[in-house]
């Protein structure tokens, strides 16, 4: 078996992974704009000049299918792929460096990220430039640890005498690493199989996040346990924390308004009941952020 990360492996397109083949082995049939009937979305973030829309084509079918996000004259492109019996919709976020919105185009994926809770995030980076991209991974591992980071470009890293330590950057990290030259459709199976471990559950992603800086640290102490009380089950208080401070007005308004509470509702012991916190005492409570 080749050792080449990126190696595609070779599979009956009827098979669908039966257990007399590889059992890493995948079928991914590319389903193009037929989105009705998805059972999970993905969202596909990267910085430009990744190939990010290249691995989008390569996973859909596509030529990129791209419209507009509602009330923004930015490019949304939407597909499909399915693999063992599920479908999923991908949604191609603007190429950004970052998730600050300090942009139209960081404000639409860092949204998306936080508002649409894709049940995964790809996040596509160059393997020629690591360094420079892995500044928005760890943005959206801020956000959501259900994150795949797809090292793209491996042909190219090739070409130019570099090598990326796949096992390494993983564990590093501490989520699902996969490398891709998704111009030669090199590593998309394996890519496909990360997401679908982290949407059902199987892999397991603990991102490795560094920590908050010592300028920063009194202050988001005091912030973020206020966060967890008005919104419990949020995944990422320290992040909404560093947003409160840069003085991020959308994130303040929707954590006033309940908006991120409505997103992660605490379910309680009781069968059938919900419990929505309290948006009175956390508006005083954010009133001098």
């Amino acid at each position: 078996m080749s050792s080449d990360p990126t190696q595609s492996n070779t599979h009956p397109e009827t098979c669908g992974g039966c257990n007399s083949c590889d059992p890493n082995a995948v079928s991914t049939q590319r389903l193009g704009v037929k989105l009705d009937g998805c059972d999970y979305v993905v969202a596909l973030a990267g910085n430009p000049n990744t190939g990010k829309t290249t691995v989008f084509n390569t996973l859909t079918g596509l030529k990129q299918h791209t419209g507009n996000w509602p009330g923004k004259t930015v490019a949304r492109a939407e597909g499909a792929f399915a693999c063992r019996g599920k479908r999923y919709k991908l949604v191609d976020l603007p190429g950004t460096y970052s998730l600050l919105s300090a942009s139209v185009d960081e404000e639409v994926a860092r949204d998306f990220v936080l508002f649409g809770k894709p049940d995964c995030t790809v996040v596509v980076t160059d393997a020629t430039a690591l360094q420079r991209n892995l500044n928005l991974a760890y943005q959206v591992m801020e956000i959501t640890p259900k994150t795949v980071v797809c090292v793209n470009l491996m042909d190219e890293a090739k070409r130019k005498g570099i090598t990326v330590d796949i096992p390494a950057l993983e564990a590093l990290l501490g989520v699902p690493v996969v490398a891709t030259a998704a111009r030669r459709n090199q590593g998309i199976d394996k890519l496909v199989l990360a997401v679908a471990g982290v949407v059902d559950g199987s892999l397991k992603c603990n991102p490795k996040l560094p920590p908050t800086p010592a300028k920063l640290q009194k202050t988001v102490d005091e912030i973020v346990p206020m966060v967890k009380r008005m919104v419990p089950g949020i995944p990422s208080p320290r992040w909404v924390a560093y947003r409160l401070i840069e003085g991020d007005h959308r994130i303040r308004q929707a954590l006033l308004s309940g908006e991120l509470a409505s997103l992660y509702p605490v379910h309680l012991p009781v069968a059938g009941v919900v419990n929505q916190p309290a948006q009175s005492s956390g508006q005083s409570e954010v009133a001098h952020v």
